[in-house]
């Protein structure tokens, strides 16, 4: 039995879910005897880690204090936090790349033409920088312009007043309608306030999506918060994984792993379609409702009672594609959110998600995504099976469960661009 510390918040959804993670894995595979107490990010080293005999470490590595105790303790070290990026540890964390690009598709989805990033520090945290970037070069690419806030260094920090004055003068002065990414929950929760303070409604004139899907902090706010879940139970799975390998003498692979999100879990903050053309609100909100019943664009039009000539082109300007591509959208964002959460057999999920056969789903997933569903499924490392798969994939109807855009925000645990099983069909 290898014993093994794990230095890992419980503060934060974060951590929390990374803890969820190694749990999984020591469950499956470990057998560890595990040293933990509960603490916050960026809490001092626990003194009994000085004199502490055992084989490894996971932890979330904050400041240099920490990072010299776990270093001294001389054992194999995993590293989950990546504000410190010249630690001598290996790092598993967030694919930030994805993560950026993610956040720009969705807001681009929801019709907006204007955009925005608000930030931390520039260089506090390595990956949020990434973040940043790859949101503001994805937007760029799609045509349309993208402003960015960062901290700036500062002798006195500013008071929290200070500091959402200046957000709302920021956001005050952006062109409206306007889709905001934020570094995270806490800065989304900073934005959300400043909105108030300066009466811009919030989604129909500034779109909040923020990152880490904190349930508590998301929830703190009015309207609440749309948040991109990183999926760290997989990133604590892949961590443990890692310290295994390490403690039995292994050397770490070339290429660490970048964990996924999982999607985007949509609140009040992003449940919006940024366009005044009714019709159009009611083509993408019958779309998607039903498109995984296989439904043609004979049908959305039939739906909104107004001509495939007149609708077509409104269509296409709102949402920059026409009413067959948003439901072939709409129909693999559902076989995402079942290839990521469930071990449901690929034929199955083809039909859930509106197509007739594999070969079918596999030629249209390559097309938009440029993997298989089996390679989709494996980078996303899908969570086991539980006896309810079934029953949450198969409503009574037959047919995924659906949503209207202004259904409750809080209503299920809807996760993604892959699995607003309501607002995407």
């Amino acid at each position: 039995m290898r014993h093994v510390a794990i230095l890992i918040e419980t503060s934060r959804a974060d951590g929390r879910g990374l803890l969820r993670g190694i749990a999984r894995y020591n469950r499956e595979q470990g057998n560890w005897s595990t040293y933990f107490q509960p603490q916050g990010l960026g809490d001092p080293a626990p003194p009994w880690l000085s004199g502490w005999q055992g084989d490894g470490i996971l932890a979330r590595i904050e400041n240099r204090l920490v990072a010299r105790a776990v270093l001294q303790a001389g054992v194999p070290v995993v590293n989950l936090r990546g504000t410190l990026s010249d630690l001598p540890f290996p790092f598993i964390g967030s694919d930030n790349e994805a993560v950026g690009r993610l956040a720009a598709e969705h807001l681009l989805e929801r019709g907006f033409r204007q955009f925005a990033f608000c930030g931390l520090r520039r260089g506090y945290h390595p990956g949020i920088d990434r973040r940043c970037d790859c949101f503001q070069r994805f937007i760029e690419r799609a045509g349309y312009p993208c402003q960015v806030l960062e901290d700036t260094p500062r002798r006195r920090p500013r008071t929290w007043e200070q500091e959402q004055d200046r957000i709302a003068h920021w956001i005050a002065g952006l062109p409206k309608p306007v889709g905001i990414m934020t570094a995270n929950d806490d800065r989304g929760l900073q934005v959300l306030d400043a909105c108030r303070r300066i009466g811009a409604a919030v989604p129909d004139q500034v779109a909040v999506l923020s990152v880490d899907n904190d349930e508590y902090l998301c929830g703190l706010s009015l309207p609440s918060l749309s948040s991109i879940d990183l999926n760290s139970e997989q990133t604590g799975y892949q961590a443990a994984a890692l310290l295994d390998r390490l403690m039995k003498g292994k050397r770490p692979p070339r290429h660490l792993p970048e964990i996924a999100p999982a999607g985007v879990v949509v609140r009040g903050s992003t449940d919006v379609l940024a366009t005044d053309d009714a019709d159009v609100v009611r083509a993408v909100q019958f779309i998607r409702e039903n498109a995984c019943r296989r439904i043609h664009v004979l049908e959305v039009v039939q739906h909104v009672s107004v001509s495939r000539a007149a609708l077509e082109p409104r269509f296409r300007h709102v949402l920059g594609r026409t009413m067959h591509q948003e439901i072939r959208r709409v129909q693999i964002e559902r076989a995402k959110t079942l290839l990521g959460e469930t071990n449901l057999p690929i034929k199955f999920i083809a039909q859930q998600a509106g197509f007739q056969t594999v070969q079918y789903l596999t030629r249209a997933f390559r097309r938009l995504t440029g993997n298989t569903p089996a390679a989709f499924r494996r980078r996303c490392g899908c969570a086991k099976p539980t006896a309810d798969d079934l029953n949450h994939v198969l409503p009574k109807s037959g047919v995924a469960s659906s949503g209207m855009m202004n259904d409750p925000p809080t209503a299920g645990k809807q996760r993604g661009l892959s699995n607003r099983k309501d607002q995407r069909k």
